[in-house]
């Protein structure tokens, strides 16, 4: 558990001292109450001492912002040091102080995945969001529940099992549906097939999701090859065309899409301390224990940090045989029951969903930071030790107060003030454009010119400074000091 480090006792006769021992950094912080079996305050920031000011200062008259001075006994905290490190200590705390609660609050929801129900007779593949230890064969996590949806719609079109919710009395005198009528479908609700056909033909899909569709590439190819050599074009021209059909299908399976148990990665991302790597192992679907990697100490052990991810990692897992190109097919008879035993959830946790949850949500956010990497038979140690090195801050000398930093984004409407190294000529275009994204107007179409090369751009009652040749590039601190380009920037 990413424990809560920091603590500093609330005393409201020395607030300044208590604000002062607070970093002014991002992190998690919990206020904990005077009264016995209070609950707690629990909150996620960008800057724990403002944090801190904004619920424990002394309020200002009239204000109806929340704020604990009167009630609050000690803070403690955690820094952390990038966004999923901060979600996943702020999942754990509010899991340990409010476990009624805590699912809402964090707005977790189980992810969309794929379920094949080998419960049934004649099993279905749909998708859910419902995750039990039924026995049942889950593929996921995706982004929603439309790209899961878009995914069984071409994955679906490869294979011929049922896509009704009917219950299959396989009855002759029943007129089938749609499906059946395209030939996409056994149809074993009018008994259009026999049971062993339908249960091989589940088989295949299980195999294929198994396999994430290397199972079913790897038949067609070899089919095809043997189809050249027996000088049949046209057989292999028709398979050519499903083998087309299945990579189209399987084109936009994202990463992560494999099935539950074989859920097996690390994430990795910057810790809150220098030189610092936080390694997330994910087992199984399920959050262990982070470990995080201090590259300054560890230069000084004799151990290598290849060998410390081995020991971590290996005990956790049990040694599966690399995958190759061909996958081992499956016995197309195999009873369900022994499907149901090959692949089948037997249990499912409430933390497994809520873990996937974490995960799917940092995994699918705009932008990523940090990176992840799958176990594929064995882990891949060297590509995980070269990640370590790019999200290590790099070393820089010599800074200069002068240096550029990159553009910022402006707002829709501000006073922009511009200074120029030379005067901008009249028969120029504007400096500015007038519309910015969506048609709204970036910046108003009336503006002043003056003599000394400033430019000002009346709206929203705002200052915005600009230094350096043209609009290109930020200066620091506004012109030419090094500190919070974007607060010195800015005023009111």
């Amino acid at each position: 558990m990413l424990t809560l480090d920091g603590a500093v006792e609330f005393d409201a006769s020395r607030d300044a001292e208590f604000f002062r021992q607070v970093p002014a950094r991002p992190g998690i912080l919990l206020i904990e109450m005077n009264a016995a079996g209070a609950n707690p305050h629990l909150v996620r920031t960008a800057d724990l001492r403002r944090a801190a000011e904004r619920l424990l200062a002394v309020p200002e008259a009239g204000s109806r912002r929340l704020n604990l001075r009167d009630v609050a006994a000690r803070v403690r905290y955690r820094v952390t040091g990038s966004k999923f490190e901060q979600t996943l200590a702020l999942y754990e705390h509010a899991r340990a102080n409010f476990p009624d609660r805590y699912r809402d609050s964090l707005r977790l929801r189980t992810p969309a995945m794929l379920k094949v129900n080998l419960r049934g007779e004649y099993p279905r593949c749909y998708v859910t969001r419902r995750l039990a230890g039924d026995g049942g064969f889950y593929f996921g996590p995706f982004a929603s529940r439309r790209a899961a949806d878009a995914f069984a719609e071409g994955f679906l079109d490869l294979f011929k099992i049922r896509r009704c919710q009917i219950k299959i009395r396989r009855d002759p005198g029943f007129p089938g549906c749609i499906y059946s009528e395209m030939k996409m479908c056994l149809a074993p609700c009018y008994a259009g097939c026999t049971k062993e056909e339908y249960d091989a033909e589940v088989a295949a899909v299980l195999e294929t999701l198994d396999t994430t569709g290397t199972a079913l590439t790897a038949k067609f190819e070899r089919e095809r090859e043997a189809a050249s050599e027996a000088l049949d074009f046209e057989r292999a021209a028709a398979l050519h065309k499903r083998l087309e059909k299945v990579s189209a299908a399987l084109r936009g399976l994202p990463e992560i899409a494999r099935r539950i148990e074989d859920l097996d990665a690390v994430i990795l991302q910057r810790a809150a301390e220098d030189k610092t790597i936080a390694v997330f192992p994910l087992h199984g679907g399920m959050l262990a224990e982070p470990l995080f990697l201090n590259f300054v100490e560890l230069s000084s052990q004799p151990r290598s940090v290849e060998a410390i991810l081995r020991e971590r990692l290996e005990p956790k897992t049990a040694p599966v045989p690399a995958q190759t190109s061909e996958a081992q097919p499956v016995n197309r008879d195999t009873p369900p029951q022994d499907l149901r035993a090959r692949y089948g959830l037997r249990s499912a946790p409430a933390v497994l969903g809520e873990n996937l949850a974490l995960v799917t949500r940092w995994f699918y956010s705009k932008p990523r930071d940090g990176e992840i990497f799958f176990r594929a038979g064995e882990w891949p140690y060297r590509r995980i030790l070269r990640a370590c090195s790019r999200l290590l801050p790099p070393i820089r000398k010599n800074p200069s107060n002068e240096e550029k930093i990159p553009l910022i984004r402006r707002p829709a409407a501000c006073v922009c003030i511009v200074q120029l190294k030379e005067r901008w000529p009249r028969s120029s275009p504007p400096l500015f454009p007038h519309r910015g994204p969506r048609g709204r107007p970036s910046f108003t179409t009336r503006f002043a010119r003056s003599s000394t090369g400033i430019f000002s751009f009346s709206s929203a009652g705002r200052s915005f400074r600009w230094s350096g040749p043209g609009w290109t590039r930020w200066r620091k601190d506004g012109w030419s000091t090094a500190s919070r380009a974007h607060r010195c920037c800015w005023a009111q």
